[in-house]
């Protein structure tokens, strides 16, 4: 029986996503794993729906529910939020360029459950070689076990408590925005609940994988900060 709903959203990226989607059937606790396609090419389309019964996700086409273009968090995060509250669940975002350990999921769980006013509760994310690295490079060096923060989380690898997800309606997200780590962020301190970042439950995160254009950032900025100003993308 499933402890949490785990969504993934995926736009190409086939391989890391395959990756991602292996490692949490692998996971010591029961979960509900949905990937999110958000306008893939036919190729990843095709890839997806030749393995989510052998891995074991269940797979949604967001063509199938907007014309929209992607990016499409917004509509990922409410319709995720409606399936968790029915189902009165916690709701984990995992992303497709991040690998988990069979027991991280289960330590997420374990925390939140032993947390008083829980709100979001995130996995520090490393390199290949055990490294903290981007977008949790704020907290290295850090010697605590566990990060209670104002700070934003990223949602690479981020857990929503149950009273979280019913204390705030996901349909009040800006349309304007393209992600909403920050946001939703600021909204759990907000409404007086408490987020914290895990150092002892890191997670393997290939920064930007999924969205290969922003490793322009690195390789050209000024193309980079070309398309995420002046054609508007990336919009946190």
């Amino acid at each position: 029986m499933a402890e949490v709903i785990v969504i993934t959203p995926v736009k190409n990226s086939l391989e890391t996503t395959l990756d991602t989607a292996r490692a949490i059937a692998s996971s010591t606790v029961g979960v509900r794993h949905i990937i999110f396609n958000d306008f893939s090419t036919e190729e990843t389309k095709a890839g997806l729906e030749q393995n989510n019964s052998e891995i074991g996700y269940e797979l949604v086409h967001l063509e199938d529910h907007t014309k929209h273009p992607s990016p499409n968090y917004k509509l990922v995060l409410q319709m995720a939020q409606k399936i968790a509250n029915e189902a009165n669940l916690p709701l984990l975002v995992i992303e497709s360029d991040v690998v988990v350990k069979s027991e991280t999921i289960a330590d997420l769980l374990n925390f939140q459950k032993t947390s008083s006013k829980s709100g979001l509760v995130g996995s520090v994310t490393v390199d290949r070689n055990g490294v903290v690295n981007f977008p949790y490079l704020k907290f290295k060096g850090v010697k605590d076990p566990v990060i209670d923060t104002s700070r934003s989380l990223s949602f690479c690898c981020t857990l929503f408590s149950r009273d979280f997800l019913k204390a705030y309606d996901f349909m009040g997200l800006d349309e304007a925005k393209d992600w909403y780590d920050t946001f939703i962020s600021k909204k759990s301190i907000e409404l007086g609940f408490k987020n914290h970042v895990l150092m002892k439950a890191p997670v393997w995160h290939r920064p930007h994988a999924s969205r290969p254009w922003k490793q322009l950032k690195y390789s050209n900025p000024l193309k980079y900060y070309f398309l995420k100003f002046w054609k508007g993308m990336d919009k946190i």
